[in-house]
């Protein structure tokens, strides 16, 4: 496969090398692209080291296969005719295109298939903390149709990217040491501090972060699921947590639920209360599954379950996802010939 990565100076697109790396994505030809300021810059990848190329308009997306975009929503909708118009498939990590009716938003332990059906040759990848979130939610799913789930999520430095990252670790240092704090990326010290606004508020009272959960959950699982979250930034480094609160059409036993996320693909159970054993961020820092624990029925609703979710939003979130949807179009791909 003849693939590029646009974005690839990035934490998600560093990501992405990692991933096609470790599951030996078939690659015969990659291509990296970026800003300005990224171009010359040279990345290994399986042994040999490949510049970074400037992103221009023309046809340096000639003869691609598919092309992973991270780069920003803008950037995404500035070149995509560009990247799509010779025939690649452009799997775009951004939100410019994942509530538009033609492109199909896709998690691919939960609706693969969409992505067989891509008018514009274009698929999105969901926000992070979804992606996550209906991972879990499917196997819940597979049992009893969903009607309500309220989730808070706890979202570490890296959903603002590699300089976030590098932020937050300033902090702690200037904090330590007395200093003036710097803060660029976060509308406040992140550094000991919990911050209740990821991204700009909505006319409703809601983020955009948190309406993006809303929407993008209801299109992926084709469902009429009412979903409330509250997302909150973390001064941890990388790896997202949830805490999830569903309501089903019946009631679910916790035996019932551990079993179901226990045959859910892409779904870890980590759930032993009594030995302390629960996901947490600082341990499942890249690694590719959902993780779930702190399984155990809602006190105030008989057809309410609770439980706790941990993924790397860099990993799953983003890279791993994106390069699940291309094996998966390989591998149909494959089936036909």
């Amino acid at each position: 496969m003849r693939v590029a990565i646009v974005g690839a100076s990035g934490a998600v697109g560093q990501e992405f090398l990692r991933v096609l790396a470790e599951r030996k994505f078939p690659i015969t030809e990659l291509k990296l692209f970026g800003s300005s300021r990224s171009a010359g810059r040279e990345y290994e990848f399986c042994g040999r080291k490949i510049k970074v190329q400037e992103l221009r308009h023309g046809d340096d997306f000639k003869d691609l296969d598919i092309v992973f975009t991270s780069a920003g929503g803008s950037i995404s909708q500035e070149y995509a005719e560009d990247i799509t118009r010779f025939g690649a498939v452009m799997i775009d990590n951004s939100s410019a295109f994942r509530m538009d009716e033609d492109v199909p938003l896709v998690v691919p332990e939960v609706n693969a298939k969409d992505a067989l059906n891509r008018p514009r040759n274009i698929i999105a990848n969901p926000n992070c903390t979804t992606i996550q979130m209906v991972v879990a939610l499917q196997a819940i799913e597979n049992v009893s149709h969903i009607r309500r789930v309220h989730v808070s999520t706890y979202q570490a430095a890296s959903g603002a990217g590699a300089t976030a990252m590098a932020e937050l670790e300033q902090q702690y240092r200037e904090v330590l040491a007395g200093e003036p704090v710097t803060v660029d990326k976060f509308a406040y010290q992140l550094a000991y501090n919990l911050i209740p606004q990821i991204d700009v508020f909505t006319d409703n009272g809601y983020t955009k972060e948190e309406m993006k959960m809303y929407n993008e959950t209801r299109k992926i699982m084709h469902s009429d699921v009412q979903v409330s979250a509250m997302c909150v930034r973390v001064p941890s480094l990388r790896a997202h947590s949830e805490s999830i609160w569903v309501e089903t059409e019946r009631p679910i036993s916790v035996a019932e639920a551990r079993e179901a996320f226990e045959k859910a693909e892409g779904v870890v159970v980590m759930d032993n209360p009594a030995q302390k054993e629960y996901p947490m961020p600082l341990f499942l820092s890249g690694k590719d599954p959902v993780y779930v624990g702190r399984i155990r029925e809602d006190l105030s609703n008989p057809n309410g379950l609770t439980f706790w979710c941990v993924s790397d939003q860099i990993k799953k979130g983003a890279a791993l996802n994106a390069v699940q949807i291309a094996e998966y179009l390989i591998q149909g791909k494959r089936n036909k010939e």
